[in-house]
This record gives C-alpha cells, structure tokens and sequence, in this order.
C-alpha cells in the first residue's frame, strides 16, 4: 500500500495497479468512496474505527486490481484476537501507519525490478520489533545478507542454459527467489547472456504469502506471481510434477508438522515417495521424522524434484538448525534422510553459522549444500565449513541478532568452499565417515537354580498342577547340578510352560553358571555405535574393544542398524588450554600477599 501510494504521488498513474486517495475515488456509491491508498490509512489515524476502515481501503484497492484479489485483502487490521480491541488496537495501528511514515520508508525513488521492496520492509518491521514480534516470525525469517551468501554459494554461477528455474518450498516473502534471481541475472550480464529466470514458490503463512505474491506483481513479475502457491508444501506440493534447477530454502525447524501428518493418513500411513525410498536390495527405508519437527522433510522434497536429464543436474541449498545433522538414533526417520542423502552421495557441503544471526533466535544454524552432479573432485566426498567465528558484531542487538556477515566475509565463506580448500575451519571427508552400525551387543544368560524355594500358590490356575510341580521338583535325581538351568530343566520332566512360569521364582543370576541355550540376559544387553571406517569393521570392533572386558560377548546380528550422523563438534571443538601448574601458584602466592597487607590494614583499622 505504502509503496504503490508512493509511486503514484510522484509519477502519476501507475503502470499496473490503480491507486488513488478517496479525493479521487470515482464509485458511483459516496458511501463506498473509501480511496486504496496509503494517504487514506493517515486519515485514520487515532479513530475508533481505524481497524475497519484499513480493511475496507485495502477491500477496494484489490476491487479496482483483480490480480490482487485473493493476495493483498488476506489480512486483516480489524482482528481483536491479534490486535486487542478498543484504545490498544488503535494505538497499535495508529504506530504501525506513523512506522511507514518514516523518511527512510519512502518508496517513491526505489525501483523495484530485481529488488525485494515488500520483503526489505518485513525484514525493517522484523528488525524494528525484534524483541517483541515471537518466534512464529523472526525465528524463520532469513535476514538478506543470508540469503546473499545462499544464492552464491547453490551455484548459480554454475548455469549455462539461456533459461533457468529456481524454487523455494518455504519461500515467506519470497526473499530468496529475488536475490537467487538477481545473482543469476547479474552473473548473465557480465557474460553478455540473456537468461530467462522462472521464480516458483509454496508458503504456508497467509500474511507471507500475500506479502511475497504483492511483490513480484509490483515488479511487474505477474507471471512469477502465478508460480507462487498457498499451502504446506508437506501434504498439498504445489509443484508435484515439477523439477527445479536450483532450490533455495530456509524450512521452519523445531516445527510440529503433525497437522500434516495427519492430512496425509498419519505418520506411520505415509506412503508419499518424496519421503520413503527402497535400498539396492529392496529394503524400504522410511525416512518419516518425529512429529515435532519436519525440517528434514522439507529437504526430500526438494531432492525429490532434482533433474537427472541435464548436464548440471539440480543444486540445493538449505537452513536447518543442528537436529538435522544428528537428531534420531540408527534407523529413524531423520536418520534414514541422512543415509538416503549421503550413500546417494548428494551432499556436497555443510557450513555452519555463527549463533545469533537471526532475530528471534539465538540457535546454531548450518548451511546445506546439495548437488546430484557433483565435479569429480568432490564425489564421495563432504566438506565442513566451521563459519561460527566468521562474523562482524552489531553495534545494536536486533533482538537476539547481535552479529552479521558482511560483504568481505560473505565472500571468503564462498571463497572456501567453490575452492574446497582444508584448514582449520574447512575439512573435507569421505561419506563413510559420517556412517555407523548399531549393533546389540549381548550375553548369555546364566542362572543358579534353588529348587528350595517357594512357589507362589497362585502361579497356575489349579492346585493339581502346582502339586505336580513341586513333585517333580521334589524327584530330581541327585547330583542334577543346580548351576546349569538346562540340565536341571531336563531332569524335572516338566512342560516348557510350566518352566517358564517357574523360573523367576527359583532362579537367580549368576556369572559363574552355565550358559542357558538359546537365551541372552536382558539386563546385561548394552549397544556399540561403531563407526564404517573402523579397522576391520564390526568383528574387529567386538574383538579389541568389547571381548577383553566380557569374553562371552556376542553380537545378535538382527537387530544391527545402519546410521549416519555428522557432528561438528567432533571435528572442530578446541579444548581450552589449561594453564601451567607453575602459573597457578605464582598467581595463588601473589592473592596471599596480597590478601595479607589487607588483613594488616583492617587489623591496624580496628585498633
């Protein structure tokens, strides 16, 4: 509203959207006479009926523009849920105009062709209420100098066709399609190409959606608008059919999903292909994560609609937070997405960002970088970049984001990783390092029978049976050892449901029995994560690190579990150095003297 009220008042009419003040408003009904400009939002201000009245300017704006219908009329400024009612929604709204009336808010000199004017503007309001606005919004909102560094780092520069189509499955306000769209043009440019840049989106936020729809019909995109679409992108994908050349996006983590899942049959009923895949030898291998997060999903998604027809194939970036990276034991959803993603060997880097960096979150976020037609030096292969100290401080906190990347550092990040270079924050490894087994490791159950003991009158149903029982009990041949449960189990003669109902009552534990066949004991049962790269795998592993401590340890093979997880820690934690032990004595003698002078003083005080 502000923008397009902006241009009008200094350029005349507007190419594309019709705005005017209600002056100028030509409905035959003076009743309907409202105007759809921003002038019209002023007049309200401090009135009872401010709330009603801005949604009845923005009702006719999108009346006199139809491909605003549906876009910019979602929202709602006379909601008492979200605004309170009487004077606090009038004070709220009233600020909100006096916002964009600020000298800095002035659109009327901004081009908005390649520039996200509706998106710098959530991103100021983001900024602006950082510490009041909730996690809802500046939690996933990705301020623009990440999305910068996303468009350069997916490899845009990588495009050779005369055309080329990017796709955010959580788009928000569609500021990383603008800047992925803007990159690419400018790289075109400089060699003298003209690319066609097609721009497609899903949000599942109304106010967002609307947002980033509004913005690309302001830039004249209508056709990139009619690519944009409402509504999860988990149970109803706008893009089903479609691939994408590159896919940016930053999915909303730490997110229930179950809505979703419950759309698509429940969580164990999901038979969606995005989400569930088969092995080489047809084993299924579900990849459906837990309920209170869905991150990861938002990831297959975009791999589920990669092209293989193509000589770059398709390349996706994406911001997750650290669950994605090691959430979820060997077997689990999560951890079947990471096995699905790595042993297809589509995973070209991970780079880790400073905490802090978003607005209403403090947590550590990382950069995923994804390609099914990696250069040959990077196959089979994962590059970690630690990014976490690469930052510039703020001189103001927005919120949590106290620190940002500037020009300089966004380009040395890039610069590491288009160069695949190791050092201290970059090291690069084979996809076998981040894979494991997760084995049951288990030992055998050995119990000493004490056949004095008694056995409860309730144990069977009738009393003959328990009789019977406790004479053949009673029978056994002397000399049965009372140390080898299988032996004695023969000589009593007795039924194996009969055993089993007696066994707790007459047995106990004990390392120095004999084993029983077939049985392991539950309370000795442990589990070994060990990882691929392990010398001589998982015999040489039992071997050297388990036999020496429980020389009748076994593995039970059933139930061994394929895992892959990836921790930066592990890899670029820096103990802090301790210091010397000399050190630490010379500073605790120094306190000593120290503290003896002042006991002289109050002692010498006190007299």
């Amino acid at each position: 509203m502000k923008y397009v009220t902006d241009k009008f008042k200094n350029k005349g009419a507007y190419e594309d959207i019709k705005v005017f003040d209600k002056a100028h408003d030509k409905d035959p009904d003076p009743e309907k006479r409202t105007g759809c400009s921003f002038d019209d939002f002023i007049t309200l201000k401090g009135k009872k009926n401010i709330g009603e009245g801005m949604d009845k300017i923005i009702a006719r704006l999108a009346d006199e523009n139809t491909d605003l219908k549906g876009v910019i009329d979602i929202a709602h400024f006379n909601d008492e849920k979200k605004l309170g009612s009487g004077k606090e929604m009038v004070d709220k709204l009233t600020d909100l105009i006096s916002i964009f009336q600020r000298p800095e808010l002035d659109f009327s000199r901004n081009k908005a062709e390649g520039d996200d004017i509706i998106g710098d503007a959530y991103e100021y309001l983001m900024r602006k209420f950082a510490t009041e606005s909730g996690k809802s919004k500046g939690q996933f909102y990705t301020p623009a100098e990440v999305s910068r560094i996303l468009a350069n780092v997916v490899g845009i520069s990588h495009c050779t066709d005369s055309s080329a189509t990017v796709c955010d499955g959580a788009c928000g306000t569609g500021g990383m399609l603008t800047v992925a769209q803007a990159r690419l043009l400018t790289l075109a440019g400089r060699r003298g190409k003209n690319v066609s840049i097609h721009l497609f989106g899903q949000e599942v936020q109304p106010e967002t959606y609307a947002i980033c729809k509004a913005d690309m019909l302001l830039k004249g995109d209508g056709e990139e608008a009619e690519h944009i679409f409402y509504g999860s992108t988990l149970s109803l994908d706008g893009n089903p059919s479609r691939q994408f050349d590159f896919m940016l996006s930053n999915p909303p983590y730490g997110k229930s999903w179950k809505t979703d899942a419950d759309k698509m049959g429940g969580k164990s009923e999901i038979l969606d292909t995005r989400f569930n895949a088969y092995l080489p030898g047809g084993e299924e291998l579900k990849m459906i994560p837990r309920t209170s997060d869905g991150q990861l999903l938002f990831l297959l998604n975009n791999v589920s609609k990669m092209k293989t027809d193509t000589e770059l194939g398709s390349r996706i970036i994406e911001v997750h937070n650290g669950s994605s990276l090691f959430t979820g034991d060997a077997g689990s959803g999560e951890s079947n997405a990471r096995r699905y993603m790595i042993e297809r060997d589509l995973v070209e880097a991970i780079i880790a960002l400073p905490d802090n960096m978003f607005y209403n979150t403090g947590i550590g976020t990382y950069i995923w970088v994804l390609s099914n037609k990696k250069e040959e030096r990077r196959k089979g292969k994962i590059q970690l970049i630690d990014a976490t100290n690469m930052k510039s401080s703020l001189r103001k906190n927005m919120g949590n984001k106290n620190c940002e990347f500037t020009p300089e550092i966004r380009k040395e990040i890039v610069r590491i990783f288009l160069d695949m270079e190791e050092s201290d924050v970059s090291m690069i490894f084979d996809n076998s390092e981040f894979g494991y087994w997760n084995v049951t490791v288990e030992r055998p159950l050995r119990l000493r029978v004490f056949p004095e003991r008694e056995i409860p009158e309730d144990t069977f149903k009738k009393q003959s049976e328990l009789d019977a029982v406790r004479e053949a009990i009673a029978k056994i041949p002397a000399g049965t050892p009372l140390d080898d449960w299988d032996a004695f189990a023969k000589a009593t003669k007795l039924k194996k449901t009969q055993l089993k109902k007696i066994r707790p009552f007459i047995t106990e534990t004990d390392p120095h029995a004999k084993e029983v066949e077939g049985e392991s004991d539950p309370n000795l049962r442990d589990s070994e994560n060990i990882p691929f790269n392990y010398d001589g795998g998982i015999d040489a592993f039992i071997e050297k690190e388990v036999k020496p401590y429980a020389p009748d340890a076994y593995v039970d093979e059933s139930k061994t579990r394929i895992g892959y997880e990836i921790s930066f820690t592990k890899y670029f934690y820096k103990p802090v150095q301790l210091r010397d032990m000399k050190d630490i004595l010379a500073s605790l003698e120094e306190l000593e003297r120290e503290s003896d002078g002042v006991m002289d003083e109050i002692v010498e005080g006190l007299k």
